[in-house]
């Protein structure tokens, strides 16, 4: 009598043995806003989605957005002298309030750059995009000192073209003085500022970018080391 095979009766396999699922990645909200809080807090300029989902380990911009949107309501109900904003394109800041922009003045941290630096910031910023040599023909030349200054914080970018460097402003600079990054309407903003300050445009003149008065929509920056 044959031993009776245990597999009998048993479905025969076939092919490959079943992959077993991976466990989906479970998103920690409440850590996910604590990350998001702090990246608007130190950045002191507007984020984007991608940069938020970089942050936070999160692949949906979709989901990062949400969580923003409900850590901005957060700060609405508590109703601090800080709110974070959603902006038209989609970025997320954390500002103070206009309101108490004027009273906490004086005590706002030392500028982003000294007087020289930038007059040749807004120079490039309202010329843009301007030949170095002409930065240097009217600021003079000191501005090759403060064009490095420039490039190194990011501020300013250098383009190649032959025998000679194209001066233009970055995102980053947009972004700190809550400045449109489309150069025309950018320009218009510009315009307005200096309008503000009684200056109008001529050719070879420095536009006075007052940056010691930054935007009331943008919080102050730490000096840069």
């Amino acid at each position: 009598m044959k031993p009776e095979n245990p597999a009998a009766g048993q479905p025969e396999k076939t092919g490959a043995p079943a992959k077993a699922e991976k466990p989906k990645k479970v998103v920690n909200e409440r850590e996910a806003r604590r990350l998001i809080e702090a990246a608007l807090y130190a950045s002191g300029y507007p984020l984007e989605p991608k940069t938020l989902c970089s942050i936070t380990g999160i692949t949906s911009k979709r989901l990062v957005s949400e969580i923003a949107r409900g850590l901005a309501e957060s700060y609405r109900v508590k109703g601090g002298a800080l709110e974070i904003v959603e902006l038209e394109d989609g970025r997320f800041v954390m500002q103070l309030k206009s309101r108490y922009v004027k009273k906490i003045k004086r005590l706002t941290l030392k500028p982003l750059l000294t007087e020289g630096p930038l007059k040749t910031l807004s120079y490039i910023a309202y010329r843009q995009p301007v030949p170095q040599a002409k930065v240097v023909g009217v600021r003079g030349p000191q501005a090759y000192q403060h064009i490095a200054r420039l490039l190194e914080m990011g501020l300013v970018e250098r383009e190649k073209l032959g025998k000679t460097s194209i001066l233009r402003t970055t995102k980053i600079f947009a972004d700190y003085f809550n400045l449109s990054r489309d150069l025309r309407l950018m320009r218009r903003q510009l315009e307005k500022l200096f309008e503000e300050q009684g200056w109008k445009p001529g050719e070879e003149e420095t536009p006075p970018m007052a940056g010691q008065k930054l935007p009331a929509e943008v919080k102050t920056a730490p000096q840069p080391a």
